[in-house]
């Protein structure tokens, strides 16, 4: 008796940690930072926000979202990952496809419920980033296979979409101050180079089934100068714009903390071997933390102004 409660929660604890691998972690803390971020900066427009009921549930129905898109992309690329990233839960075994196939049902269909009893602000947004996600991943149109509509499905989703539908789902207002604005832009941006740049450790399976990407196209040492040189791009910028355009920021905070983290990224580049795969996907995950850090640090500069 005792050996089979013993089983039973190394089993659980398994799938517990399968499912937090097929949930893609990396995206799951983006998805909640851009949530909340966007949430602090409506909280410092002075709206009324003294219920976090709506924030709860557009995190809620975001969480579900995003693991409604990237279970569906496992599902699609289980022989692709095989290669790739033989570690994720449909690609080693560790889920089914049938176990696969009904989180990514119940995933979809919670997030667009939860979303439909809040606001048509959050249902607009969550049925676009679904309708953009399934487009990205399900044959026919399945875009991934095009490098440029790939970035532009990844851009769209993050950047635009949901930002400036969080926004107005907190709000509802369809006043969008310079900052959601400025905020946007520099994810958008950003998220180009995410989307350039999460290809490079996956040469090998997608040359192998003919998914056409910008690190097949222009090469590893191409894509990984222009990813750097786009961030860069958006960490200047956004430097820029806090002395001529963001009155409502802190600017010295923001100044200072985007220069060094530019720095940092420079510093850390060029420690890369792009003939190690693990460096490269190491590096990878370091431009996901610096998305991450986005959304602690625009919010900050908003409420310390």
């Amino acid at each position: 008796m005792v050996l089979n409660k013993e089983t039973n929660r190394r089993v659980k604890g398994n799938k517990l940690a399968a499912f937090w691998q097929f949930s893609r972690p990396h995206t799951i803390i983006g998805t909640s930072l851009s949530v909340w971020g966007v949430y602090a900066i409506a909280f410092d427009q002075g709206f009324d926000n003294t219920s976090v009921l709506p924030v709860l549930v557009a995190w809620l129905a975001c969480l579900c979202g995003n693991i409604y898109i990237v279970g569906l992309n496992q599902l699609e690329d289980v022989a692709i990952d095989q290669i790739n990233k033989p570690h994720l839960p449909l690609a080693s075994g560790d889920f089914s496809l049938a176990t696969g196939k009904l989180i990514v049902a119940v995933t979809g269909i919670l997030s667009l419920l939860l979303a439909g009893l809040q606001s048509r602000y959050l249902l607009g947004m969550v049925v676009i980033s679904l309708a953009i996600g399934t487009a990205y991943s399900l044959p026919p149109i399945r875009l991934k296979r095009f490098p440029f509509w790939a970035a532009l499905c990844i851009f769209t989703v993050r950047g635009a979409v949901v930002n400036l539908g969080l926004y107005l789902h907190f709000t509802n207002s369809l006043i969008i101050p310079m900052t959601v604005w400025a905020l946007t832009l520099f994810v958008i941006v950003f998220t180009v180079a995410i989307a350039i740049f999460k290809d490079i450790p996956d040469l090998e399976g997608d040359f192998q089934y003919q998914i056409s990407t910008f690190t097949i196209a222009l090469g590893q040492e191409r894509v990984f100068n222009l990813a750097r040189w786009i961030i860069t791009v958006c960490y200047i910028g956004m430097a820029i714009a806090a002395f001529f355009w963001l009155p409502g920021v802190n600017t010295i905070f923001l100044v200072s903390t985007h220069l060094g983290l530019l720095f940092l990224l420079w510093w850390r580049s060029f420690q890369v071997d792009l003939l190690d795969k693990v460096a490269i996907a190491s590096f990878y995950q370091f431009i996901w933390k610096l998305f991450f850090l986005e959304y602690l640090l625009f919010p900050a500069a908003c409420l310390l102004s």
